[in-house]
């Protein structure tokens, strides 16, 4: 796997519809993955946000409509929803993007929500764009509302592995570090969420990642962003392998 990184690229193709962030010169940082079956481009919009663009394709993960303004982004071919909470199943940021033909992977919760899309199971695997895609469990074990019940309860929520040609890049969503995501293999490069209370901590973070061994790991969704949690989070994985890289990925 090679990883081009290109930091603070600031994308303003003025011009069609399809272009990003014309007359506003919205600036989103990007990374170049080369695979097998050629490029993939990350772009990273920012909280649990993020465009794959492959193949003349265009794949939106959760898009949320308070980190970009999706009437300037391109239409997506592909859209990724992990759960149905606010910030992930966006119907202002969706209306903006979908057309008829696109097709949607997304959670039985999201799936009712938005009345379309094929709601996929934890555990299960299907093809988006022609791209291989697992639904890994997303859940809390430890943080909790008031009353009890988890943010992100079991068996409800998912995580995806998307598998372009020889690479395997894993969206965790909303989650803490679970015995299935500890299990994962073969990971090239991983998101990994890290907003409290709603999902891990540094050490959550670290000792997922240490367990499953990603080349590339990017912290993301997490909330206002700060200095102390990815210097953490580095400390933490210090002699590790793990190539820890810190992108825009906060508020």
């Amino acid at each position: 796997m090679k990883l081009l990184v290109i930091a603070l690229l600031a994308i303003v193709v003025s011009g069609a519809s399809q272009s990003y962030a014309a007359e506003t010169a919205q600036s989103f940082e990007e990374d170049i993955f080369q695979t097998s079956a050629g490029e993939v481009k990350i772009t990273f919009v920012g909280h649990g946000t993020l465009i794959f663009s492959f193949d003349g394709k265009v794949l939106h993960v959760d898009p949320y409509s308070k980190v970009a303004d999706y009437s300037l982004l391109p239409k997506a071919d592909g859209v990724l929803i992990t759960h149905e909470h606010q910030d992930h199943l966006d119907k202002a940021a969706l209306q903006h993007i979908l057309t008829p033909e696109t097709d949607i992977v997304l959670n039985a919760k999201s799936a009712e929500i938005l009345g379309r899309g094929r709601a996929l199971q934890n555990g299960h695997a299907t093809q988006l764009l022609g791209i291989p895609v697992e639904a890994v469990p997303a859940y809390n074990i430890v943080h909790k509302r008031d009353t009890g019940q988890p943010f992100h309860p079991k068996g409800e929520h998912n995580g995806y592995i998307l598998t372009f040609g020889d690479t395997r890049i894993y969206i965790a969503g909303d989650t803490e570090n679970t015995p299935e995501m500890k299990a994962l293999q073969d990971i090239d490069a991983a998101f990994l969420p890290m907003n409290l209370p709603f999902t891990m901590t540094p050490e959550m973070v670290a000792d997922a990642a240490l367990a499953f061994k990603p080349k590339a790991l990017y912290p993301y969704h997490m909330g206002q962003m700060d200095e102390e949690r990815p210097a953490k989070l580095a400390e933490l994985l210090k002699g590790s392998g793990i190539d820890l890289r810190i992108r825009k990925m906060g508020r």
